[in-house]
């Protein structure tokens, strides 16, 4: 069975909207948890777009299950992440003119500072966010990084059947050598309600973790049912 991870960045996107106090991300927290999500995430980027410090320490003081914090390999967040301590650090990519993470992390061509972020973390548990390729999967795991999350957006963005069966085929290779390497193997990027079950289907992943879908359709039925919605499909 799948887990489900939330991510409540894009409550703090509205509010930021307006540069106002509302809605707050931290309400949220609860309202997750109760529906039946087995935890929070949230990415704290080095421009503070949406989710900021105040919200991550407000948020681990009040977050019961589990928090996942995404975050670039930053001396700055990471002394951040050092302090409020995060259940997970998942590492991921950023450029500051994108409009969402755009691709996975490039741990080959980055593994020594990767390999300093990691070790530096510790004992925080550490996720590369990675697409579903041999070589970033096994650099990952000598890296020190005790999971993976595979990026999903070129199936969400396939263009055709034949394009969605091909990256699913591959999504399924790489979870199967992350796990065979001994790392926790989750996914994420551009998941819907209405992409979703071929991914769970693949019976391959321990947890999902969902953003942008969830928050979207609760503008319509409410936050909770949006949520409860989610981890029956992921189930």
């Amino acid at each position: 069975m799948s887990r489900l991870g939330v991510n409540i960045d894009h409550i703090a996107t509205l509010r930021q909207a307006r540069r106002t106090f509302e809605p707050d991300p931290v309400n949220a927290v609860g309202i997750v948890e109760r529906a039946g999500a087995f935890g929070i995430v949230c990415h704290l980027r080095e421009d503070r777009r949406h989710i900021n410090d105040r919200d991550l320490r407000l948020i681990r003081g009040v977050c019961a299950s589990h928090l996942n914090l995404e975050m670039a390999a930053d001396p700055s967040i990471v002394a951040l992440a050092q302090e409020v301590g995060p259940d997970t650090c998942t590492l991921v990519p950023e450029r500051r003119q994108e409009v969402t993470t755009e691709g996975g992390l490039n741990v080959v061509g980055n593994y020594a500072q990767l390999t300093e972020t990691v070790n530096g973390l510790s004992p925080i548990r550490c996720c590369a966010f990675i697409d579903a390729d041999q070589k970033q999967i096994q650099a990952a795991r000598e890296a020190g990084f005790h999971a993976v999350e595979l990026h999903t957006g070129e199936y969400a963005n396939a263009a055709d059947e034949a394009g969605r069966l091909r990256q699913l085929e591959r999504l399924a290779a790489g979870a199967a050598l992350a796990e065979e390497l001994g790392l926790y193997v989750a996914a994420g990027h551009g998941l819907t309600y209405l992409n979703i079950a071929p991914v769970v289907e693949l019976d391959v992943f321990s947890e999902f973790n969902i953003g942008h879908s969830i928050i979207s359709r609760a503008v319509f039925t409410g936050l909770e049912e949006a949520v409860r919605e989610m981890a029956v499909l992921v189930s």
